[in-house]
């Protein structure tokens, strides 16, 4: 009753035309095929890319907007995710009412418009957590199944980040500057060892901005070594999981006379995929606690949203507590036909492994 009244700013055409196109088959592209497609854009490509774009990202859209409509336990009324299915909604109008796109000029101004709703979805993930949250005070998670809550987070993630590549890699082909061996988006020539590194810098800047100090990173493999990747899903994944070993040593040595011992990042090249694996002797988690690790409703430490309804205070990242950061790099890592393990020994520490695929031809995994 309140999700509907709560549409009654929307006109009921552009509801009915959600509605419609929510019912259509996406089309799945792959690493490969992306690659290939941008590696020499010319404007025939490019409006070859933004027709295709006017037909699919109102269908990827509107197949969110409907699901954000009708969530159990009441979610669908927390004024996060509100907000969220109206960020969707108004990008989907945008669209919409957007001409077709014909020529050059017309594929210039589509190109400015979807750019700007890539902007305006920036928030997406810290918003939603904060609906999660909103939906935790009101629930207690452990007598609820919350089954369908996972699935739909899956889902809705995993079509983000297939929303915001395919809008980044055609937005990123008009850039006349760019590296020559980037096709977009994608590197063809990407370092995992550079990645880790960069990461990892990163992961221990915020580490000793919150507890004064931060374990050193150790990192192996063939600096030579290279394959085609998008180094910002690279990027954020390893980033995520050494955050995440970088917290628990420290934590487990703050008060210890012992210095901590550092967090190991071994990056192998096989035949089909890139594995990069982090270790830390962060003490490990129990068996029990191993199937909770990729739940949206679930994180270890103190979550930065619990005080604040504030969308402001989430800008600043923090070495834990939203509880979507290990899912999410797993979805990334899915994204392009890798995945994510991990494997722990309470009493020690923790081993997780990144699988990347390096053929690169498996679709996206449409929801």
């Amino acid at each position: 009753m309140a999700a509907k009244k709560a549409l009654s700013s929307f006109p009921k055409a552009l509801l009915d035309e959600v509605e419609k196109w929510g019912g259509r088959k996406q089309t799945g592209v792959s690493l490969r095929y992306m690659t290939k497609f941008g590696s020499q854009p010319t404007s025939r490509s490019l409006l070859f890319s933004a027709q295709f774009l006017h037909k699919e990202l109102p269908i990827r859209i509107a197949r969110r907007t409907l699901e954000l409509q009708s969530l159990p336990f009441g979610l669908s009324l927390k004024p996060a995710v509100l907000k969220v299915r109206d960020w969707y909604l108004e990008s989907f109008h945008d669209i919409r009412s957007f001409p077709e796109v014909k020529d050059s000029s017309d594929e210039v101004g589509f190109t400015k418009m979807i750019k700007m709703i890539k902007v305006r979805h920036n928030n997406v993930v810290p918003m939603m957590a904060l609906g999660v949250q909103q939906l935790k005070n009101d629930i207690n998670p452990k007598a609820q199944k919350l089954d369908e809550i996972h699935q739909f987070l899956d889902r809705f993630y995993m079509s983000r980040i297939g929303i915001r590549m395919l809008i980044g890699q055609h937005v990123a082909l008009h850039d006349p500057n760019s590296n020559p061996d980037c096709v977009g988006c994608i590197d063809t020539k990407l370092s995992p060892m550079d990645v880790a590194r960069n990461a990892s810098e990163d992961a221990r800047a915020i580490c000793l901005r919150e507890y004064g100090s931060a374990p050193d990173v150790n990192i192996y493999g063939d600096q030579c070594f290279t394959f085609p990747y998008v180094p910002t899903h690279l990027h954020q994944m390893v980033f995520e999981l050494v955050k995440n070993s970088l917290r628990a040593v420290q934590e487990r040595f703050m008060d210890s006379d012992n210095v901590a011992p550092p967090v190991r990042i071994i990056v192998a090249d096989g035949l089909e995929d890139v594995t990069i694996k982090i270790s830390d002797e962060g003490g490990g988690i129990p068996r029990s606690g191993l199937p909770k690790i990729f739940s949206y409703l679930y994180s270890t430490a103190r979550n930065p949203l619990d005080k604040s309804l504030d969308l402001a205070s989430t800008d600043r990242v923090t070495m834990a507590g939203y509880g979507c950061g290990l899912p999410i790099s797993r979805l990334y890592a899915r994204y392009f036909g890798g995945d994510l393990q991990i494997i722990s020994m309470e009493g020690y520490g923790t081993d997780a492994y990144l699988h990347l695929s390096r053929l690169g031809d498996s679709e996206e995994p449409l929801p």
